[in-house]
């Protein structure tokens, strides 16, 4: 009797602790507004619920080399050539560029445990890619495209060894000293004139593939301060072409380079009295002589039409041009001249006509850069060429306001 008592009394403890178990539960999870809402157990992240693959694959990467070939390059994956040739022939009517490949661009082959294709994938660029699949005995090729994310930025600095070293320390490439150098390169003889001190700042644009930075876009507006002048080149497309001016509205592309050589030192002036360094006494130097080692890709300063190219004498192997208004050159002793230039044949300014070289009677490698007009040699440093075109009065209203509100942008983000 005693032990059915007992019995009763725990299992009235026990549904008592259980109904205010509950009035607690109700309190706190039911009823609104009484307390916090409960933690729930976070759910298992998406990566660990995808299945693994049941067999094993294998990826192989072959990048395209100056020369190559797109079924050269598919073939070095593991392809049979005719295989690689039909898949390559399939990309191709896909809007792939068979003719010119861009080394550093990726093929990768994805093989299955059977040592067969299961997937090809071709990226020619960074915002161009194309992907082949087997279906039915044949590839099915797919094309994607990515849109580049444009941005403008900013770039400054201050030369103090050379440009290169300066554009360099900003962070940047030498192809953006490249293309500072080509907008100037008819009012600024960056060979000879450079100094430490000079500065420089410039908008250009930017592409990038998500935040990997890929390449340059067009310069916006630059500025080169050299010995208190400051060049000012202003980007403005006409007619679908984009060109640099500067502030009055006048072409930046002059008719004449000022240098035959990208980057380089004058080591001999313009003059008429010069000590000979092999012939002796005192004799007329009238040309200018660039220093550069054996090799140095020598470029027409302008349009022209080759009258000689071979060997002159002292001169050494030498290239000859007829230009416009009366004006020629002459480029001597070089080791050599671009294969195919002839007496005749036209050439365009900024062309590769040959390489610097010590033939003839030179005491090293250099070049003797010679320029007349009606017959005349003249000193190439000291000679105004003749400008480019203009902006024509019409969109001159649109290039004032476009040039104000760039160069303004600039002064504000990057002061001299």
């Amino acid at each position: 009797m005693k032990s059915m008592q007992g019995r009763m009394v725990a299992a009235t403890a026990l549904l008592a602790a259980s109904l205010t178990g509950l009035a607690v539960s109700t309190h706190r999870y039911v009823w609104p507004g009484a307390a916090p809402a409960p933690r729930w157990i976070p759910a298992p992240p998406l990566a660990a619920m995808v299945p693994r693959p049941a067999f094993p694959t294998e990826t192989r990467e072959i990048a395209v080399k100056p020369g190559d070939t797109l079924p050269r390059v598919i073939a070095r994956g593991g392809l049979e050539p005719r295989m690689a040739n039909d898949l390559a022939t399939q990309f191709g009517r896909n809007g792939a560029e068979l003719r010119k490949l861009r080394p550093g661009a990726v093929v990768r082959i994805v093989w299955n445990f059977r040592k067969e294709p299961i997937e090809v994938r071709y990226e020619a660029s960074p915002w161009l890619s194309f992907a082949a699949r087997p279906v039915n005995g044949a590839w099915r090729v797919g094309r994607a495209e990515t849109v580049p994310d444009l941005r403008v930025e900013t770039v400054s600095g201050v030369v103090q060894r050379s440009l290169f070293d300066a554009v360099e320390r900003t962070g940047e490439s030498a192809r953006l000293v490249l293309e500072l150098v080509d907008m100037f390169s008819s009012d600024f003889d960056f060979t000879a004139d450079t100094r430490a001190g000079d500065r420089f700042r410039l908008l250009v644009e930017k592409r990038y593939a998500g935040d990997a930075f890929v390449d340059y876009g067009r310069i916006l507006v630059a500025q080169y301060a050299s010995g208190g002048r400051i060049l000012t080149g202003v980007g403005f497309e006409r007619a679908s072409r984009y060109g640099h001016y500067d502030t009055s509205g006048q072409s930046l592309r002059k008719s004449f380079l000022r240098s035959p050589l990208e980057f380089t030192r004058i080591t001999s002036g313009f003059t008429y009295a010069r000590p000979h360094p092999i012939l002796g006494g005192v004799r007329p130097h009238l040309a200018i002589d660039y220093g550069a080692p054996v090799g140095t890709p020598v470029r027409a300063v302008a349009d022209g039409v080759v009258v000689h190219a071979g060997w002159n004498g002292g001169n050494g192997i030498q290239v000859h041009l007829r230009h416009r208004s009366g004006y020629e050159t002459q480029y001597n002793h070089l080791s050599r001249i671009t294969p195919g230039l002839h007496a005749g044949m036209r050439v365009r300014q900024k062309q590769i006509i040959g390489a610097v070289g010590a033939t003839g009677l030179a005491t090293g490698p250099h070049l003797d850069y010679r320029v007349a007009r009606n017959g005349t040699f003249v000193n190439p440093l000291g000679e105004k060429f003749i400008p480019g075109e203009p902006i024509p009065a019409g969109e001159r209203a649109e290039f004032n306001r476009q040039a104000h509100d760039l160069i303004a942008r600039l002064e504000t983000q990057a002061p001299f």
